[in-house]
């Protein structure tokens, strides 16, 4: 029986709206998972180093049979693919891929945390997570909706379709 994980998108480089809808796409394609629902694109400001350009953001839901560490290496696989290279932490990427939460796993080794250490505390990882799944539930008992109202924000905006304006919406991937 499938797992269900909720994955966490972010670009800020060579278009990263582009970059965030080939993700989403490469998800669906895993082997042995399909994509089950996928949030709104949102901008927000840079974590860390503020010298580079705002972030497009998106959560995707996703069944799959692959186990957590699987499901890393399948992420980190389509980061590589995307052109992510790791310079320094909290710097400028073509695609960043994590997860958010693997079902109700608690979990901590050397290559992955789950649930992920920082989801909690940034809007543009709840926010999306809220729109996709409002009644989710943190394996420590906290909703979602009360780790919004605590977190910290990140200027984060949705980006919205308005005649073929320069924002996209959703229903476009």
């Amino acid at each position: 029986m499938p797992s269900v994980s909720y994955i966490a998108l972010g670009s800020n480089l060579n278009n990263p709206k582009q970059q965030v809808k080939h993700a989403l796409l490469a998800l669906d394609s895993l082997p042995h998972s399909y994509l089950l629902a996928y949030s709104s694109l949102y901008q927000s400001a840079p974590m860390g180093p503020q010298d580079q350009p705002p972030y497009v953001n998106a959560v995707a839901k996703l069944a799959t049979e692959l186990a957590p560490l699987e499901l890393l290496d399948a992420l980190q696989s389509i980061e590589n693919e995307q052109g992510r290279i790791r310079e320094k932490r909290w710097g400028a990427r073509t695609i960043d891929l994590d997860i958010v939460l693997y079902d109700h796993t608690i979990m901590q080794t050397e290559r992955l945390t789950l649930p992920h250490y920082g989801a909690k505390e940034r809007d543009f990882v709840l926010r999306p997570l809220a729109e996709i799944s409002p009644l989710l539930i943190f394996p420590d008992g906290e909703s979602v909706q009360q780790a919004l109202q605590q977190c910290h924000s990140y200027e984060l905006e949705k980006i919205t379709t308005d005649n073929d304006q320069e924002t996209v919406s959703r229903h476009e991937l």
